[in-house]
């Protein structure tokens, strides 16, 4: 067995054990995420040759102009991004519901999460992604967010996530969305500098298909999704996602506020971490028929 698989089916148990727990993945009992300020960096993880990043002790310079490019990473730590029971912003523990409309709430009912307050059974799940479906927009933001690069170009932003090894573009050159858009995964998206350092995208055109995230939330075609790209500091990021979809809820709602990324070094290596059919199939092989 591959020592990536071994790895997934770490990640994979862990998230099974947390979910057992009912602890919300990525926020330690102690000290809420929250309290950790980005500019205090967790440990990085060795990157995909398995190398150690070194940390700098350094102060961070200013924000470049109009610049969000490099590779960047949760700076709270690298599981921090997972999101397992629900976006960032909206948790689904009891306490946490986005201004659901009745269709969306009926909408709702139907999806099967496999965490969360809803959580059923591993053999009932219907996430999508848990048969590794694309998980699309904004769900690419609202799970599995790890090492993130962002590429700019004159008349684009290429954005290249971990999780799946997805890469999507956001077109900077001034055009309009298309007047009929045929449902993409990942929608269309353009965006704009609002200021200085602060990057807007707008999403829309994303396939009824995917969840808004892991809690099994539903989108409309009427979908507009809100990306706020804040460039805090020459090492820090700082990301929020709207939610606004008159179908689905009475009013737009925040799914993640402020997520702090740290930038890392420019040689840093990104791992794969792919859904692959064969390597699911022997997880479920070595770990999912094991009897109590």
């Amino acid at each position: 067995m591959s020592k990536r698989m071994v790895n997934w089916m770490g990640t994979a148990l862990g998230v099974c054990i947390f979910s057992i727990l009912g602890s919300p993945l990525g926020h330690p009992q102690t000290t809420p995420a929250k309290q950790q300020p980005a500019q205090q960096a967790a440990p990085h993880v060795p990157d995909g040759w398995d190398r150690p990043v070194a940390s700098s002790a350094k102060t961070p310079g200013p924000a470049p102009l109009h610049d969000i490019s490099g590779t960047w990473e949760p700076a709270n730590g690298p599981s921090e991004g997972i999101q397992g029971t629900g976006s960032k912003s909206m948790p689904a523990d009891g306490k946490h519901d986005p201004p659901y409309t009745p269709l969306g709430l009926e909408l709702l009912n139907r999806t099967k999460p496999g965490n969360g307050n809803r959580e059923v059974l591993p053999a009932d799940i219907g996430d999508p992604v848990f048969f590794c479906n694309p998980q699309g927009m904004p769900r690419e933001d609202l799970y599995e967010l790890r090492e993130t690069q962002i590429l700019q170009a004159p008349k684009k932003i290429v954005m290249l996530y971990e999780f799946d090894k997805i890469w999507r573009v956001i077109w900077t050159d001034g055009r309009e969305f298309p007047k009929d858009p045929d449902p993409r995964w990942f929608g269309y998206s353009v965006g704009k500098w609002v200021d200085d350092t602060t990057m807007v995208v707008q999403t829309i055109g994303t396939d009824e298909r995917t969840w808004v995230d892991k809690a099994g939330r539903p989108h409309s075609g009427d979908l507009r999704i809100e990306e706020r790209f804040h460039r805090v500091d020459h090492d820090h990021l700082e990301l929020t996602v709207t939610i606004d979809d008159p179908k689905m809820y009475t009013k737009p709602w925040v799914a993640m506020d402020k997520f702090p990324f740290h930038l890392l070094p420019d040689d840093f290596d990104v791992r794969e971490m792919i859904c692959s059919p064969a390597e699911t199939a022997e997880y479920n092989r070595v770990v999912g028929s094991q009897t109590k």
